[in-house]
C-alpha cells in the first residue's frame, strides 16, 4: 500500500496567521490574550516559522518575543 502524501501547509497562509497574530500584539497595550491563549501561541509560533525560509522565521520569532517582552512589562 502506498503511504498518505506527507501534509505541507501553504507558506503564504502560514505567514499570514503569524502575520495576524504578530499585529494584534503590536496593537495592544496589554497582553490581548487570557493565560491559555498566551501559551498556545508561545508554543506554535516557533513551530510555524519552522514552514518558512530560515532569515524570515529568524526574524518573526524575534518580533514575537519582543512584543511579548513588552506586552508582560506593561
Amino acid at each position: 500500500a502506498e503511504a498518505p502524501p506527507a501534509y505541507r501547509p501553504d507558506p503564504d497562509k502560514v505567514r499570514a496567521r503569524l502575520h495576524r497574530i504578530l499585529a494584534e500584539a503590536r496593537s495592544a497595550q496589554t497582553l490581548p490574550w487570557d493565560r491559555s491563549r498566551t501559551s498556545l501561541y508561545r508554543t506554535i509560533f516557533p513551530q510555524m516559522t519552522l514552514w518558512l525560509p530560515e532569515e524570515e522565521a529568524a526574524q518573526l520569532r524575534f518580533d514575537f518575543e519582543t512584543e511579548l517582552t513588552r506586552l508582560q512589562a506593561a
